[in-house]
């Protein structure tokens, strides 16, 4: 797999905090979005990217999220493969921003 950039949730939370242009993707799976998510992410499952990757901003940083860190990876991989130079992965995913930003947020 091709070395993808990779930001932490104490990146994200800065940038957020900040206003800087960025947009997060969530390839988690809807029952796993009903647990937990972060509101202003854009919410689409990986084995649905190929055929939705229209719909996604290639303006700004397209920061990509799952569970641990994993799924986003190969999903950030496939982005910068298919023309997303802006497409990053989070670090540890849904589950290091609920345990290191967002203590209030479920985790599974």
């Amino acid at each position: 797999m091709p070395q993808v950039p990779e930001i932490d949730v104490g990146e994200l939370q800065r940038r957020r905090v900040q206003a800087e242009p960025l947009a997060i993707l969530d390839v988690r799976e809807e029952w796993e979005r009903d647990i937990c998510r972060i509101d202003t992410a854009i919410s689409l499952p990986l084995n649905e990217l190929p055929a939705n990757v229209e719909k996604l901003p290639k303006d700004r940083p397209l920061v990509v999220l799952c569970h641990h860190g994993m799924r986003s990876l190969r999903a950030a991989a496939w982005l910068r493969a298919n023309g997303f130079d802006n497409a990053v992965n989070l670090a540890g995913g849904i589950d290091a921003w609920a345990r290191q930003i967002d203590r209030q947020m479920k985790v599974y």
